[in-house]
């Protein structure tokens, strides 16, 4: 597990977003210290920028403490994934915004308006290069999400669809199609 375990007799994590959802501050704070080190770690995978993680890292458990009661994973870990979707998303929204920003600025001091890629392209240009980087950019959107998942953040099967909203069969099939779809492309 990446978080901080639960000590004997402590609640774990789905059963604090529980309390969370009730408005359980105790248990929000324990929440926070158990699993704010992993995610920001998680985060400064996805961006190097230190202020921008703390935004989000503050972003993030905003959310948690106002939807907390939308979480209704019962499996082992679906909190965890549950967060990091949550972190997730708000890294991503930070990047639109900041993309349709700079793409404005662009476009008034070129007069041209640019076609800027997603925010996972441009995280995963400035991550990988060279045959992987190639490799990995010819792959299907939903191939190289659940890769993006299992392989950079280190997600399990379980998280990466609780992550991505999907089944954790679908999962395994996706990752074993980006798997073969990468040897070929680098072969």
């Amino acid at each position: 597990m990446w978080t901080k375990p639960a000590a004997p007799g402590e609640p774990d994590e789905e059963r604090l977003l529980r309390r969370i959802a009730k408005g359980d501050r105790s248990a929000f704070d324990q929440f926070y210290r158990r699993t704010s080190p992993w995610l920001a770690v998680r985060l400064k995978r996805r961006c190097a920028d230190e202020q921008l993680v703390a935004e989000v890292l503050q972003d993030t458990y905003l959310t948690v403490w106002r939807a907390a009661g939308t979480f209704a994973g019962a499996a082992d870990g679906a909190a965890v994934g549950w967060l990091w979707a949550v972190a997730a998303r708000r890294l991503v929204d930070h990047f639109r915004r900041e993309g349709r920003h700079r793409a404005r600025v662009d476009a008034v001091a070129s007069h041209v308006t640019p076609g800027a890629p997603g925010a996972d392209e441009t995280l995963l240009e400035s991550t990988l290069s060279g045959d992987v980087g190639t490799a990995l950019a010819s792959l299907a959107p939903q191939l190289r999400e659940v890769l993006q998942a299992m392989v950079l953040d280190g997600l399990s099967v379980r998280e990466t669809a609780a992550l991505l909203g999907i089944p954790e069969g679908t999962v395994k099939t996706r990752a074993r199609s980006a798997r073969l779809a990468m040897r070929r492309a680098m072969s």
